[in-house]
């Protein structure tokens, strides 16, 4: 499928992929479909859409079901293709329905172009004579022709909201005339209006497209490659568009959800809008155009061509596809390509720019463009309300760029190690995680796109916040292990120097030594007491035992280690003994969530019952009595394996 961009407008062409030859084999057939890659990519989206040579007409029924090319000129007489007319080279008429042929007449002039009248069954055909003639295809015979003031006519249109017939004549006028009466309403000259328009003046253009848009507005096409809006109710054109080429326009078609026209001659076709004429988009085959039909109300159109491949394509922007080939629009959205849109005259800045800027008032107005967590503004307003609102910025700026200049001239030979001023515990961890991985994994450090994260004030991380230390506990952990060893080395350091100034630190803490070993040797005795007497009373690890606090000075550590039985209860157990596993305790974060943790306790009336139970079970198996004596004893069935018996 081809792709084109004319005016902006995107044109698929949907005749545009390789084709496979009618000759050669199913099996040639699947390897090349195998092998090459364009022809698997193909939209064929009429199968065998051609003719042998070429095709001069092509339509679309009334019901747009069915597309029919033919070779001069036809008709269709109803809405779909059971009924129509074809206007042969060789005066020849045919008339054929659904089956096939029905029946052929001959006119007595080389005919050019035909309308039917519905109303009165009459099917008008003009040619190489001043007279149209008129078939009645109710009664099956010629009626009395229509006589013109032209020597020859060229085409014929039936306006089918009046039905006012319009003949183009060769000597470029316009006639109308009313099919009830057999009479000519009004006549125009289209030649003089083209030669007003600065046309070549030598010669009179021959009319050659008529196409009503609605009962009024009548577009008229020329040989020499204009096309002419009237309105009936006025003789002159109230606008006109020139294709620049001199070739005569043959084919005409409105668009009415976008009041476009659609206008071809044998080079290209052309959209433009109908109110002032100004170009839509334009697309140019590489053969000779014979014919164009637009599909109302959609963005697709057909072309014949001197060519045996009849051409198709669809336009996105002028309408949507077919129902029965609606499966383009889809198709169409995923071969589009998401141009990236460059924004080089605006800025993007965010809620806290504008607050800084004093342009937080322009939120929803159009001159912020809102875009992801920010807006774009116009570069010109933001210097403005920069220069405003902070008027020392480029001096700033100047004295930044200076020292910049400065320090670049002033390096050395020998280049001190950078000190990172921002983040500079996360640029550590940083480089600990790449020494222990083995794996070449990316690194923030070493890359450009992240150098504002160790340079801007603005990038800086509050470790010490609650919302850091909830989304990273480890760390906050690890920052507190190594404050404390921090410390632990400190006291160290401080007794080392006070060692050096002379004041020995043996000396200075053998009275606190002895004082501590003293302490633990009293706590020591107050234990072993105190399990002496758990001992005889026989309530060591029961719920029921009461705890004695001892009194420790301030300045003493006490570890006392738990009995094995409380070790090994569960944890729920351990705080039932504690007694706070009635309590609710409440867990709340400066994210704002909350968490509480609480045990249900049974009620009496429960434990009472389930108590009751117990004992009743236990009664019924006191007094039950089994009836496995007096059962009859069943005899195992025998189990055979492999054909011998194994039990």
């Amino acid at each position: 499928m081809q792709v084109t961009t004319a005016g902006g407008v995107k044109v698929y062409n949907l005749s545009a992929g390789k084709s496979l030859p009618e000759w050669i084999s199913e099996r040639k057939r699947r390897a090349l479909l195998k092998n090459d890659l364009g022809l698997r990519r193909r939209i064929e989206l009429l199968q065998d859409f051609s003719m042998p040579i070429a095709s001069t007409g092509i339509q679309v029924t009334a019901d747009g079901q069915y597309i029919m090319a033919s070779v001069v000129k036809f008709h269709m007489l109803s809405e779909d293709y059971s009924k129509f007319v074809c206007l042969l080279s060789d005066r020849q008429l045919e008339i054929h329905a659904q089956y096939g042929f029905y029946y052929r007449t001959r006119i007595p002039k080389f005919g050019r172009d035909l309308s039917y009248h519905s109303p009165s069954c009459d099917l008008y055909i003009v040619g190489a004579s001043s007279e149209v003639y008129r078939l009645n295809l109710d009664q099956g015979r010629y009626m009395a022709p229509l006589h013109t003031n032209a020597r020859s006519c060229t085409v014929c249109e039936i306006n089918p909201h009046h039905q006012l017939l319009t003949i183009g004549t060769e000597q470029g006028g316009v006639e109308c005339w009313d099919p009830r009466s057999n009479t000519r309403c009004g006549q125009m000259a289209v030649s003089l209006d083209t030669m007003d328009s600065g046309g070549d003046t030598t010669l009179q253009p021959a009319v050659t497209a008529l196409k009503y848009k609605n009962s009024l507005t009548l577009a008229v096409g020329t040989a020499s490659g204009q096309v002419l809006l009237y309105d009936l109710r006025t003789p002159t054109p109230f606008l006109e568009k020139d294709h620049h080429y001199s070739i005569p326009v043959h084919s005409i078609a409105f668009q009415r959800s976008q009041d476009l026209v659609l206008s071809a001659d044998a080079k290209a076709l052309r959209i433009w809008h109908c109110s002032d004429g100004s170009p839509f988009t334009a697309i140019e085959p590489e053969h000779a155009i014979n014919s164009v039909c637009y599909l109302p109300e959609t963005g697709m159109v057909f072309m014949a061509c001197e060519d045996s491949k009849m051409l198709s394509y669809y336009i996105p922007a002028v309408g949507h596809a077919p129902r029965w080939c609606s499966f383009l629009d889809s198709l169409t959205e995923e071969l589009e390509e998401a141009e990236p849109v460059v924004y080089d005259d605006y800025k993007f800045v965010t809620s806290s720019d504008l607050d800084t800027l004093g342009l937080s008032h322009l939120v929803g107005t159009n001159l912020l463009r809102g875009y992801m967590h920010g807006y774009f503004m116009d570069i010109r307003l933001y210097h403005k309300a920069k220069a405003v609102s902070q008027p020392f910025a480029y001096r700033e700026y100047r004295k930044e760029k200076i020292r910049q200049k400065i320090d670049e001239q002033r390096a050395s030979r020998v280049k001190e190690k950078k000190v990172l001023r921002v983040n500079s515990e996360l640029a550590k961890r940083l480089m600990e995680d790449t020494k222990k991985t083995v794996k070449d994994v990316s690194n923030p450090l070493g890359d450009n796109r992240f150098a504002a994260m160790f340079s801007d004030a603005n990038f800086q991380i509050d470790e010490e916040s609650e919302e850091f230390r909830a989304v990273h506990p480890v760390l906050a952990k690890a920052k507190l292990k190594k404050k404390k060893l921090e410390e632990k080395q400190a006291d160290i350091e401080r007794g080392e120097s006070e060692e050096r100034e002379g004041r020995p630190s043996d000396e200075s803490s053998s009275s606190d030594e002895e004082e501590e070993r003293a302490a633990w040797r009293e706590v020591a005795r107050l234990r072993r007491s105190k399990m002496a007497e758990e001992g005889e009373k026989g309530s060591v690890g029961e719920e029921g035992a009461k705890v004695e606090m001892v009194a420790v000075s301030g300045g003493d550590r006490l570890s006392i280690q738990r009995p094995s039985t409380v070790s090994r209860a569960s944890l729920g157990k351990r705080l039932e003994r504690e007694g706070g596993a009635s309590l609710a305790t409440p867990h709340s974060s400066s994210l704002g969530n909350k968490e509480m943790k609480f045990s249900l306790k049974k009620s009496e009336v429960e434990t009472t019952h389930k108590q009751r139970m117990r004992d009743h079970r236990i009664e019924r198996r006191k007094l039950g009595r089994s009836a496995k004596k007096i059962l009859p004893k069943t005899r195992n069935t025998p189990v055979f394996w492999k054909g011998r018996r194994v039990k």
